[in-house]
């Protein structure tokens, strides 16, 4: 078990505060690394780290903004020395105000550009930024695991269906820059695995399936009958996957997609 202990290590989570990255930050901390809990709102990341063992810190930046992440990787060195892992967790999906409109501005022939546009800085431009920053660190080091978190809908595309009531009324579509982003995320895996293999770095995507969030009972059943576990994702429930990742446990493994989702993208 020598080979998942993380004891020793500093982690990154982007996204800290998100509802899986809470549970990526419990994951590493309680495998014995030091986890840098970062997110946009400083209090609330120093807050949450307190809860962490370790001696977990808070750090507060923006994604999107080249150099407050050079100024966050600046931070990191001067205060641990390096970085071992870094998880990009941070991301957008699409949510739009309940009202009459949603229907036709989900749709894809009205879908607004600048929402596009929005998902692409935060999803892709944003990883592509840490991982080019933080990555650095790790160079330096001639060591270092980027765990780039995508999603099942990076792999296929989604099922409307579920995203309509009983009556069989669409309430809404799913937008086409969730699934977009997230197959970007899974190609820029592989090439950074491919360049910096080199150097010792190995870079992996985690795509994790849905999450059971206080959805409907009637998304919850349907979803769950498109997996062959029958079910949703808990919060934990890739806990191991990531650890697994961030590890020794995973020495050779790099350019790799490992994909957690119950079944649902092999039915």
């Amino acid at each position: 078990m020598d080979l998942f202990n993380l004891q020793g290590k500093i982690a990154l989570v982007t996204g800290s505060l998100g509802l899986i990255g809470k549970e990526h930050c419990r994951a590493l901390a309680h495998a014995g690394a030091t986890v840098i809990v970062a997110d946009l709102n400083y209090e609330a990341c120093a807050e949450f780290a307190s809860t962490l063992p370790n001696g977990a810190v808070g750090l507060a930046f923006e994604i999107t903004s080249e150099q407050e992440v050079i100024n966050a990787s600046a931070w990191v060195e001067s205060t641990f020395s390096s970085l071992d892992i870094l998880v990009n967790n941070a991301a957008i999906n699409d949510h739009f105000q309940i009202n009459s409109d949603i229907l036709a501005m989900s749709a894809f022939e009205n879908y607004p550009v600048d929402m596009f546009e929005k998902s692409w800085e935060v999803n892709v431009k944003g990883l592509f930024l840490c991982s080019q920053k933080f990555g650095q660190l790790m160079v330096k080091k001639g060591k270092g695991s980027i765990i780039n978190i995508a999603s099942t809908y990076g792999l296929v595309g989604p099922d409307q269906s579920l995203y309509q009531n009983e009556a069989g009324e669409q309430l809404f579509y799913k937008t086409p820059a969730y699934p977009t982003t997230k197959g970007a995320v899974i190609n820029f895996t592989r090439y950074l695995s491919a360049y910096w293999g080199k150097n010792g770095i190995r870079v992996n995507t985690l795509s994790p399936g849905g999450v059971e969030n206080g959805q409907t009972d009637y998304f919850i059943q349907k979803y769950a009958q498109k997996t062959s576990l029958n079910r949703m994702a808990q919060t934990n429930d890739y806990a191991g996957a990531l650890v697994f990742l961030a590890s020794d446990a995973s020495a050779y493994m790099t350019g790799a997609n490992l994909v957690v989702d119950g079944g649902f993208t092999s039915i």
